[in-house]
């Protein structure tokens, strides 16, 4: 069977790829599990404004029904965000089942980037990327986003690894794979919620044109793989790195006193560093994921003039 047989390309999504015109992917695991309802609803849909702002088209990503959907319509993720974490979420692994059984699966990174690329979409917007977890060496928790990031061609713009994370270890293995991993404006690679993490980046960029140019030369290259933007959360909305840490040491530690493990750890710990930080975190989560949006959506413009 033809990938393209279990692909729908909303038609706005379709007609903008034939003319050239810049599209930006947006994942769905955002809104079925990164935020309650209604929030959830109310950034996703926030976040398509953005691209469309910023002068690009913007095509949420997820499966519905069996299908592989590139770009959903406001009914689709309102579907989306009142069945919340009923939704099965779905990483490389799982797309061919959903399929197969004709159920409905929210997409991560991995698999946002893989249909992106079925769809023919270079650059992804979305709020952090998974990566390896602390204390991989014994559990070998290596988020899957990573092995995508080494072999789709897709720029993923994001706002970091987030901080949960071992982030030191998340970039070996991105160099490992050959990915390089670019600070928008910095050259100190930030985690999610806040602008510093003590690490630096591969190379510094300070435009969408220069971020644009890259990715070119990538496509022109053939490389297989794809690309990592670490756009830093607007200095506003930043929490201090100091109350982070201390937040995700304390839902690590409830995380391991429940023995809860593999794909529940994430949603876990996010949402216990949102309850400690007495919501400040979820505030942040959604203005860097508008953030992101924004530059994915001046970076899709700058790349469709080259």
């Amino acid at each position: 069977m033809n990938m393209n047989q279990c692909l729908d390309v909303k038609p706005e999504v379709a007609e903008a790829l034939a003319a050239g015109k810049p599209v930006v992917a947006l994942e769905s695991t955002i809104i079925s599990h990164g935020m309650p309802y209604p929030q959830n609803v109310e950034t996703a849909l926030n976040v398509e404004r953005i691209i469309r702002e910023n002068g690009a088209v913007p095509a949420t990503i997820a499966v519905i029904g069996g299908r592989l959907k590139a770009g959903l319509t406001p009914e689709e993720i309102e579907y989306f965000g009142k069945k919340g974490t009923a939704i099965r979420k779905a990483s490389r692994r799982d797309l061919a089942i959903l399929c197969a059984k004709g159920q409905d699966g929210a997409t991560t990174v991995t698999t946002t980037m893989m249909i992106a690329h079925m769809a023919g979409i270079s650059i992804f917007a979305t709020g952090g990327i998974g990566g390896v977890h602390r204390g991989a060496e014994t559990t070998m928790d290596i988020s899957a986003d990573l092995e995508e990031l080494g072999q789709t061609p897709v720029m993923v713009i994001c706002a970091g690894a987030k901080s949960i994370l071992d982030l030191g270890l998340t970039l070996e293995y991105l160099e490992t794979k050959g990915v390089p991993v670019i600070g928008y404006g910095t050259e100190e690679l930030p985690a999610f919620y806040t602008r510093r993490s003590g690490f630096g980046v591969d190379y510094r960029m300070d435009t969408p044109e220069e971020l644009a140019a890259a990715l070119r030369a990538s496509k022109d290259m053939g490389l297989r793989g794809g690309m990592l933007v670490t756009n830093p959360i607007p200095e506003e909305y930043a929490m201090p790195l100091e109350t982070i840490n201390a937040a995700i040491d304390q839902a690590i530690a409830e995380c391991n006193a429940k023995g809860i493990h593999g794909k529940d750890t994430t949603p876990f710990l996010l949402a216990r560093v949102a309850e400690i930080t007495g919501g400040d975190s979820l505030a942040s989560n959604i203005q860097l994921v508008y953030n992101n949006a924004a530059l994915a959506a001046r970076t899709a413009v700058a790349f469709c003039k080259l």
